[in-house]
């Protein structure tokens, strides 16, 4: 009977948020006009940097009581109420207070919260260098259970009281290691320490011959994915770690990129805001691995694969360093040519939130073509989670793509391509993204790279891509069909979503061999 329960609880609520998320009108707290939220620090932890608060709300489970900071990121029929403040700096006794003035989502105030009860969860995000709930010195508090009906205009209370702790090294297990170096070309573009972490998988029979030196194969996970996902990867039964052990299995180091960064994930190439990454990676971190594991240390022996947003960073990876990789294998890479920014063609469309007759535009899709959530509905969770209310210091996608792509503003911060409020896109922010649009790089430089790229490009993306990530896809290939062949090898999966991929792990590393030997 609870589990009966719990799941129509959960049910309604995902109906309501669905309502929300299509723009209807909802019942909730009217009259409600004083309730707010009052969060206080306690004096058990020290003072604390500028950064932004949130408080976040989740359906309550008593069987199964989540986290509330757990949600943070979600989209879609899976959101919870958010709400969000800048604090200019936070000591034991001050009050900071979330009331109907704050930044929401899915909701468009704090008085549209439906009656029932609650998960409620406060959360300070203030770490510079990796901009995730769970990152470093983030400060929360314990989850609180209410009844909002039963509120009226009282405020709710919630105390910092929990901090996430330094982050060390996991410790090495058997054929992983995990590293950490300072950078010292991030640490100069910062003005402080900077880290590279990375977690490294090593071949079979390693320490049997310490004179035999391996291939590197770089890989870079899905968005915001951490080094420590080798841990996942080697797991006991996984197909990956099946490929990687077989006797046929060709043997290569596997160096895992780490995806957290200043504003999320860094996309491993050099920007305006989160610094020269791509340089770090390829002058620091690669040469580091290869001397204390044994690499070849020559590009022939280096190749690139990752999905999603891996896939777009092993692709321009090997764009951008062409002669120091020799080969990329991506699927379902985020978006190749900026006349598909997902649905959005930032070099003729006005705005991203609506498309040209005025209707929201989507998103994301389910497999059957209807649209699961819209760019509006996406963005504004990432206001809510972003410093003065915009999508650009979220940490999530948009936020992360807008400051690897484009320019830092006066302020510092990433300058956003669109309106944070009313989606109408800068069409001077949208001059400097040129340089990363993967399809045009290759436009403009085709006499100098088609030569050192052949035979090095691999794409595989579903035809039903979920973030329609195929459209960029077959932009770039239309462009390489009107080039001499460069030998790029192109697969569209019938009816694949994100993140398909045309070939098995150990199919990809023969692929990769091959390529090596050659």
């Amino acid at each position: 009977m609870k589990a009966m329960n719990r799941r129509f609880r959960q049910l309604i609520f995902a109906l309501f948020m669905a309502l929300v998320a299509a723009g209807g009108s909802v019942f909730g707290t009217q009259g409600q006009e004083g309730f707010r939220f009052e969060v206080t620090l306690d004096p058990s932890l020290p003072a604390q940097s500028p950064g932004r608060l949130m408080v976040v709300m989740a359906p309550s489970d008593s069987d199964f009581p989540v986290e509330p900071r757990r949600f943070i990121g979600v989209t879609g029929g899976g959101a919870v109420p958010i709400f969000g403040v800048d604090t200019a700096g936070f000591v034991p006794g001050d009050r900071l207070i979330v009331n109907n003035t704050s930044e929401s989502f899915p909701l468009g105030s704090l008085t549209d919260l439906p009656v029932g009860e609650y998960w409620v969860q406060a959360l300070l995000s203030t770490n510079a260098d990796i901009r995730h709930p769970d990152a470093p010195g983030n400060v929360y508090s314990e989850p609180l259970l209410l009844s909002l009906d039963s509120l009226e205009g009282t405020p709710v209370q919630l105390s910092l009281v929990r901090r996430v702790p330094d982050e060390q090294l996991p410790a090495d297990q058997e054929l992983l290691r995990f590293v950490k170096i300072q950078s010292a070309l991030l640490s100069r573009f910062h003005g402080r320490p900077i880290y590279l972490r990375a977690g490294l998988i090593l071949p079979r029979g390693y320490e049997l011959d310490l004179s035999r030196r391996y291939p590197l194969r770089v890989h870079t996970g899905g968005f915001g994915e951490r080094y420590t996902a080798v841990r996942t990867m080697m797991r006991p039964g996984s197909s990956f770690r099946a490929a990687w052990l077989a006797d046929e299995a060709p043997q290569m180091l596997l160096l895992h990129l780490d995806g957290a960064g200043p504003y999320g994930d860094p996309y491993q190439v050099n920007s305006a805001n989160n610094g020269p990454y791509g340089d770090a990676v390829t002058e620091e971190l690669i040469p580091y691995i290869e001397r204390a594991f044994r690499g070849v240390g020559m590009p022939q022996a280096r190749v690139l694969d990752g999905s999603s947003t891996g896939g777009w960073v092993s692709l321009a990876l090997q764009i951008f360093y062409p002669d120091v990789f020799n080969g990329a294998w991506a699927s379902c890479p985020d978006s190749v040519d900026f006349r598909a920014l997902q649905l959005i063609d930032i070099y003729s469309d006005d705005n991203a939130y609506l498309d040209e007759r005025g209707r929201d535009r989507p998103s994301a899709r389910n497999s059957d073509g209807s649209v699961r959530f819209t760019m509006r509905h996406e963005l504004q969770m990432e206001n809510a989670l972003g410093l003065g209310g915009s999508w650009t210091t979220s940490g999530q996608q948009w936020g992360a793509w807008n400051a690897t792509y484009g320019p830092s503003g006066a302020d510092g911060r990433p300058m956003p391509l669109w309106n944070p409020n009313t989606g109408r896109i800068d069409r001077s922010v949208t001059e400097y993204w040129e340089q990363y649009d993967l399809r045009l790089v290759l436009e403009r430089n085709w006499n100098d790279l088609a030569s050192r790229l052949r035979g090095k490009l691999n794409i595989w993306v579903g035809e039903m891509d979920d973030y329609y990530l195929e459209g960029a896809v077959r932009r770039l290939e239309v462009f390489l069909e009107r080039r001499p062949s460069i030998d790029a090898h192109i697969v569209y999966g019938v009816g694949r979503g994100h993140c398909w991929t045309g070939v098995s792990d150990a199919m990809m590393m023969q692929e990769m061999s091959r390529q090596i030997l050659d």
